[in-house]
């Protein structure tokens, strides 16, 4: 089985801020990730059947929408899903071979499809469904926070983001050092009150979610006016007719 590495103070968690107030889910953020990680410009998104309705294939991020509260309080939901880094990462401790593993440096959870079996037990370990089975290449797939990317100084720094935040145009994704309460990312979460997925399990993601804001309760409807008296006989008939 594969250890994690030991915690470093004050070492990087990059990581990514989702803000479900903002996310209209579009899943550009899921096509930009596809063509970045997997299929190139022209290639098609899914990886297999393509062409039909059962098309399906690896996924980094999927997004999910769902229907919050009831009546005027009621709103849709868009729930983005990847690999949320997790501090204490049950899907590399589960891992025969080590091929799942843990960076000591940034914290960012990678495969190494060299040494990955697909045996499936750091899918069936992952509480959040973050794990891919490539069916092609027989590896597990996840995520990697576009780590060839983020790092790749040929590149305009600006555009050394993961694709799905550069894609988003919303701008409800974002990127950055997790463990500086001081860094953009983690201003926007103390402020906003983000929070990570299911922290009662333990296992400690890096991601975190800002909550929708609360809707301002509805303005009350104002009284309509009594209608203004028509004085053209003409335009009276025309409205008895039209208002039948």
């Amino acid at each position: 089985m594969t250890c994690l590495p030991q915690p470093v103070p004050g070492a990087k968690k990059l990581g990514l801020v989702i803000d479900l107030d903002t996310c209209v889910g579009c899943q550009a953020c899921a096509t930009n990730c596809k063509e970045w990680n997997a299929s190139g410009h022209s290639a098609p998104l899914p990886d297999l059947r393509p062409y039909s309705a059962g098309a399906e294939g690896v996924w980094f991020n999927r997004v999910h929408s769902y229907e919050a509260g009831e009546g005027a309080a009621g709103r849709t939901v868009h729930f983005p899903r990847s690999c949320l880094h997790c501090e204490n990462a049950a899907c590399v401790t589960v891992c025969p071979t080590g091929a799942s593993y843990k960076r000591a440096e940034d914290g960012i959870v990678l495969v190494d499809h060299d040494t990955c079996i697909g045996c499936g037990l750091c899918a069936w370990a992952c509480p959040y469904g973050a794990r891919e089975m490539d069916e092609d290449a027989g590896v597990m797939k996840k995520c990697t926070l576009c780590v060839d990317r983020i790092y790749n100084e040929t590149i305009p720094e600006a555009q050394r983001q993961p694709a799905c935040v550069l894609a988003c145009p919303t701008k409800a994704r974002h990127f950055g050092d997790l463990g500086d309460p001081e860094s953009a990312v983690g201003q926007l979460v103390r402020e906003r009150g983000g929070q990570p997925l299911m922290p009662e399990l333990g296992y400690q993601p890096v991601n975190s979610y800002l909550p929708p804001r609360n809707r301002s309760s509805l303005a009350a409807t104002p009284e309509e006016a009594a209608p203004t008296e028509i004085k053209n006989p003409l335009l009276r008939w025309m409205d008895r007719v039209l208002s039948r």
